[in-house]
């Protein structure tokens, strides 16, 4: 490899390595601040925080990669022109091609690696995400009594404590423990002047004794409010056990989440597709056939054309229907409406069923094409930086940040836009290249142009391109 290659790379993987990073935390700290209510007050360890923002941000790789590609060959192509060293490149006969060939490799590899991670990691990645996402918030707050509030985290209890040894941060004074396992409200109270806290060697059970006091309790049986009694009992020291399972990160099975299609590769999703889809075709085969039994009159009408097709001639209803009572024809009304109320119903039913369905199924295509598309938009937004950079010979932060904004936002816009269509059915499932179909279009245009040193931004050239190319454009005149 010569020097020139390894200097190109060099500067390359430096802006990559950088926006990468700064991206995955953007996007990290966007998912921290959706989610921060649920982690916050349940007395988590680091090590779950920590474990869930690690699979958090495996998940926005394939995000992170096309925006940090976009940024560094804008800043790398960027740099050089304006340092003046692309200049002198292409002094010393060597082509903006052949400049970016050994960022093509890169960028190339960067793709493959791209799909790779997008099939095989990613699904594993989400899968431990929600897992621990779900454990996480249906985990009850952790157990922090606090001074003249009522804490109500143990399910039936309502526990209030006047004071908190300050040493142990155990031992308790001023203990009021209200009982409401009944759901008869404050029938069972118990008043303790001092309590202590201590939980089972394994942490399930939490044990809660108390010293000098008194336990009240009013009878739930009796006629009125006034005959039911109330017993008092003192004690010297009196013992309650919690149930604490709650507390604990639930322990759930990797199978409850497996069925996502956001956990599943290209063959499964495949798989789920050709399953769903064939659900869905006997779904509508089974709705048709209740809705035609609903229509008994079209059911009847079609025996009699039946019949008299048979018999090679038709049947005319007219008769058939003079010679009926009205008693019969009121029936026969009023059956026939019904039936078509019911039908009605059926199919709105129906539609909706079927739209659901829809819905869900095309999410599995949105997923199985954005395993592609994610990482074929690394290529295609390096096709757009890397001659733009070299066209506004600008590096630094300025211009690269500013231009990676814009055309990514574009790329965003377009896909966001693209998915909510699919979604809706609205558009096939191919309409998630249409970002890639207009970006690719810019970044060869791009491309030409920065390998034909053609200005971009010049005013003049555009008018002579169009002159020269458009129909209605001036032409010479011969003299």
């Amino acid at each position: 490899m010569k020097k020139i290659d390894k200097l190109i790379i060099k500067s390359f993987i430096g802006p990559l390595m950088l926006t990468f990073a700064l991206a995955v935390f953007v996007l990290l700290m966007n998912f921290l601040w959706k989610y921060v209510d649920d982690l916050v007050g349940r007395g988590l360890d680091m090590w779950i925080i920590t474990k869930l923002l690690f699979y958090a941000a495996i998940t926005f790789v394939p995000m992170a990669l096309p925006i940090a590609t976009l940024f560094a060959s804008i800043m790398t192509m960027g740099n050089f022109g304006e340092r003046y060293e692309l200049v002198a490149m292409k002094a010393g006969g060597i082509s903006v091609t052949r400049i970016m060939m050994p960022l093509v490799i890169i960028v190339v590899l960067l793709t493959i690696l791209a799909f790779g991670f997008a099939n095989n990691i990613m699904p594993y990645a989400v899968l431990q995400q929600k897992r621990t996402l779900y454990s996480i918030t249906n985990t009850k707050p952790a157990i922090n009594i606090k001074p003249s509030e009522y804490y109500q985290g143990i399910e039936g209890y309502v526990i209030r404590i006047d004071e908190k040894d300050k040493h142990d941060d155990k031992t308790l004074y001023g203990v009021t423990i209200y009982d409401h396992t009944e759901g008869m409200g404050n029938n069972c109270v118990t008043v303790a002047e001092k309590g202590e806290m201590l939980t089972t060697p394994d942490g399930r059970y939490m044990i809660f004794n108390m010293y000098n006091g008194y336990s009240y309790r009013e009878e739930t049986t009796g006629e009125n409010w006034a005959s039911r009694p109330m017993t008092r009992i003192k004690f010297d020291r009196q013992q309650l056990k919690f149930d604490l399972s709650g507390f604990d990160l639930a322990s759930v099975d990797d199978d409850f989440f497996k069925g996502s299609y956001q956990m599943m590769n290209i063959l499964q999703l495949d798989e789920a597709i050709d399953t769903l889809e064939e659900e869905l075709a006997e779904k509508r085969r089974s709705s048709l056939d209740i809705i035609k039994s609903r229509m008994s009159s079209y059911r009847l009408i079609n025996e009699r054309d039946s019949l008299a097709k048979a018999k090679n001639k038709k049947y005319n209803y007219r008769k058939y229907y003079d010679t009926l009572s009205q008693t019969m024809l009121s029936y026969i009304k009023n059956t026939a409406l019904h039936s078509a109320r019911m039908a009605t119903e059926d199919i709105g039913l129906y539609d909706q069923m079927r739209l659901g369905d829809s819905e869900y199924i095309n999410k599995h295509y949105i997923e199985w094409h954005q395993k592609f598309t994610l990482s074929f938009a690394c290529f295609v937004l390096f096709l757009i930086g890397a001659p733009f950079g070299s066209i506004i010979r600008k590096g630094g932060l300025g211009w690269p940040l500013v231009a990676s904004v814009v055309f990514f936002l574009l790329y965003y816009v377009i896909t966001t836009i693209a998915r909510k269509a699919i979604i809706e059915s609205a558009l096939p499932t191919t309409g998630m290249w249409i970002s890639t179909a207009v970006l690719l279009p810019i970044g060869i245009l791009l491309t030409l142009k920065a390998t034909t040193d053609s200005p971009l931004f010049d005013a003049s050239s555009w008018r002579k391109f169009f002159e020269k190319h458009w129909p209605f454009g001036k032409k010479d005149t011969p003299k």
